[in-house]
């Protein structure tokens, strides 16, 4: 089960938050400020911080800079009244994964919970292997038995996540939000663009294939 942390000083908000992530089977654990969460961390495996800005004792920038220097990978999502350009500058250079404003739509919180730990397994995983293939996260590569193709990190991204999770199905939605964020200007067509560029790149590749599903988007097949 995957385990979220809910850092906040208002006990209302954190049981509301609370309620959303349990309709959708993960399990939550409490801290009213930095200083509390840290203690959870010191004794569960977390895989996922909701964290506010605005506490007591240690707030939510000191925890997130406390955590990256400690060199805590997991992604950090900030949800927080401070709306400014300077507040979000701040929490991403400290090492923030994402960032809301109050007041959050929930439905929304619960969808970017969903991309941060995608986006996270895949950037854990590091590489994939189907049969001779390797796909190399940190390269940008794929490897074959006779050949190395770079990609641009996009298309990289995009190949990757779909083979991340062989035969599920992603909406272009879904993909835009995951590799071009939330917040892109680009619309569901890139994706479309992108994957033509893949498939002609791979069009001699056996052990996989990138599948259309008319009607609702993309998915990646092992052969």
């Amino acid at each position: 089960m995957t385990n979220i942390l809910i850092v906040d000083d208002n006990e209302k908000i954190r049981k509301l938050i609370e309620i959303y992530l349990k309709q959708e089977g993960f399990k939550t654990f409490h801290g009213e400020d930095g200083e509390a969460a840290l203690d959870v961390l010191d004794n569960m495996k977390i895989d996922l911080i909701i964290a506010d800005i605005m506490m007591p004792i240690m707030d939510g920038y000191e925890l997130v800079e406390e955590l990256r220097t400690a060199n805590y990978n997991l992604p950090i999502l900030m949800v927080t009244a401070k709306n400014t350009y300077p507040d979000k500058k701040i929490g991403f250079e400290l090492g923030a994964d994402d960032y809301m404003t109050k007041p959050i739509n929930m439905d929304e919180l619960v969808l970017r919970v969903k991309a941060l730990l995608r986006r996270s397994k895949i950037s854990t995983d590091k590489h994939i292997d189907i049969g001779d293939i390797i796909i190399d996260y940190e390269a940008l590569e794929v490897r074959t038995p006779t050949d190395t193709i770079s990609l641009p990190k996009k298309e990289f991204y995009l190949l990757y996540k779909l083979l991340s999770y062989p035969n599920k199905i992603f909406t272009r939605q879904e993909l835009m939000d995951d590799i071009w964020g939330f917040d892109s200007d680009a619309d569901e067509r890139t994706v479309d663009v992108h994957i033509k560029r893949l498939r002609e790149k791979f069009k001699d590749i056996e052990e996989f294939e990138i599948i259309t599903i008319r009607g609702l988007g993309y998915k990646g097949v092992y052969k």
